[in-house]
């Protein structure tokens, strides 16, 4: 007798002649539809050590301005143009090779959606998001999102996602540690993520400095 003989014969005589039917499964876990606040979004952010900005959307360019001033940037060619300054050499994803991808300093992206309960960024590829290794490979990610792009929890998020499309989850930048717990960041993407949040009323030029984790 073969082990996968005594293997399938040991099944048969645990399950006997009539297997008994399968229970339901309960599907009485929490639903979406949540409370959204925007607060708690930030807090996760910031205890990730992402560095969260709150401004309109014509001041998008100020903030990059600010973190990539001077800089070679990757984009995505759906991403707004009146997000990037003057300042920035803008480097269009079309197809990029990875070497000159990995050469630039930065890289700029909306975002698909957003989880408040886990500080979580979703990006799904769309044309204002890009390739997922855009997001990879330079060391700081400035990622724009709206507020009405912000959900309660995972279900939530899931309810408004695609799930045929290549989704990236981003939980502050990019960390991981040895044995040790020795943390070591930028090792599987950028080291610094910086998440614009573009709200209803937002503060006008010359409102509150970033909140940072730093």
């Amino acid at each position: 007798m073969t082990s996968r003989e005594l293997i399938l014969g040991r099944l048969r005589a645990a399950l006997g002649s009539s297997p008994s039917s399968l229970r339901a499964v309960a599907r009485d876990y929490r639903p979406a539809g949540g409370a959204v606040h925007l607060d708690v979004l930030v807090h996760r952010l910031v205890d990730y050590r992402a560095t969260v900005h709150r401004c309109s959307d014509g001041e998008v360019a100020q903030i990059v301005d600010g973190i990539l001033g001077g800089r070679r940037v990757v984009v995505p060619s759906g991403l707004p143009r009146h997000w990037l300054p003057d300042t920035v050499e803008a480097l269009t994803d079309d197809n990029l090779p990875t070497d000159e991808i990995a050469t630039a300093e930065g890289v700029v992206t909306a975002a698909a959606v957003a989880v408040a309960e886990t500080g979580t960024v979703i990006l799904d590829a769309a044309a204002d998001q890009g390739r997922r290794v855009i997001t990879l490979l330079p060391d700081v990610h400035i990622c724009v999102l709206r507020a009405d792009q912000v959900v309660a929890g995972v279900p939530d998020a899931l309810a408004r996602l695609d799930p045929r499309r290549p989704l990236t989850w981003i939980s502050g930048p990019s960390a991981t540690s040895d044995i040790e717990l020795d943390r070591v960041e930028g090792v599987h993407g950028p080291r610094n993520l910086h998440v614009v949040i573009v709200p209803p009323g937002a503060h006008p030029s010359g409102g509150p400095p970033p909140v940072t984790g730093q």
